[in-house]
């Protein structure tokens, strides 16, 4: 969400205080850095991502674009964080436990290389990188991923999976996430089904109609149980009044069951003579 004005970019060395809510910028050691809109494909794999990872039935915080600042010369806002996203105003001061980027063409690369170091060394502990341009993959950087190299120091991807493949998270994720759910809608709405379904207790769209199938199967027995026994007391030349009639309709199997075999028992309405 942006402000209706955007403040004027301030001097350097800048800090995190004097960005607002909505302002194109975030800052690494200071310097702004300005941050443009985001094209049509990537910005589906944003929505895409954030709803399929929100769903996930352990994840209690998400968003998308949330600033974290944990000094004052850094903020940083991955596409797609989750964990430590409050409902407090003011950008967030611990780091998600996982970050995901959407990278298409034009990516500034070196800035993508310090933003995943920066989001890794504040206690991020996985950075997806979804790669949109060419052939479709995901990047997972690790804290321990990152090494030296002269004064700079580079960061590699502990693994790429690419479609077909699954991405985990333990401890932050109960689910696997399929590389495609973080790009493609019809497999994102897939997953992000099966996870809603789990949060109400489903393990999947099988288990609902199993279950579903199991009631419409039990009802379909209790109403030929109660025409039964209508069947049965007229063959006994009895008459249920309205009450027994009520009462019929509002017991389970094992109460029809029961009121069955009392009545070939003995040729009436169970209950005192």
């Amino acid at each position: 969400m942006r402000n209706d004005k955007m403040t004027a970019p301030p001097r350097h060395p800048v800090t995190a205080d004097q960005i607002r809510s909505g302002d194109p910028y975030e800052i690494s050691g200071g310097r702004l850095i300005e941050v443009l809109p985001t094209g049509r494909r990537g910005s589906r794999g944003n929505l895409m991502g954030g709803t399929v990872l929100d769903s996930d039935p352990a994840v209690e915080s998400a968003g998308v674009d949330t600033g974290f600042s944990p000094r004052p010369d850094l903020l940083r806002a991955p596409d797609v964080s989750i964990g430590n996203v409050s409902s407090d105003p003011g950008w967030a001061t611990e780091a998600p436990s996982l970050a995901v980027e959407y990278a298409d063409r034009g990516q500034d690369e070196a800035d993508l290389q310090q933003k995943i170091l920066e989001l890794l060394d504040a206690g991020t502990r996985w950075v997806w990188v979804v790669r949109l341009h060419g052939k479709r993959r995901v990047e997972v950087y690790e804290p321990a991923a990152s090494e030296p190299s002269g004064a700079r120091r580079i960061v590699r991807p502990a693994r790429v999976l690419h479609p077909g493949e699954q991405l985990v998270a333990p401890g932050v994720l109960r689910n696997p996430v399929p590389v495609e759910a973080l790009y493609d809608r019809e497999a994102a709405h897939e997953i992000t089904l099966r996870n809603l379904l789990q949060r109400r207790g489903y393990e999947s769209l099988e288990a609902v109609q199993a279950q579903a199938m199991a009631k419409g199967l039990e009802q379909g027995r209790a109403e030929s149980l109660r025409a039964a026994l209508v069947d049965l007391y007229e063959a006994y030349g009895l008459v249920l009044s309205a009450e027994q009639e009520a009462a019929v309709q509002a017991m389970d199997i094992g109460e029809l069951e029961a009121l069955r075999a009392a009545l070939k028992r003995e040729r009436r309405w169970p209950g005192p003579r």
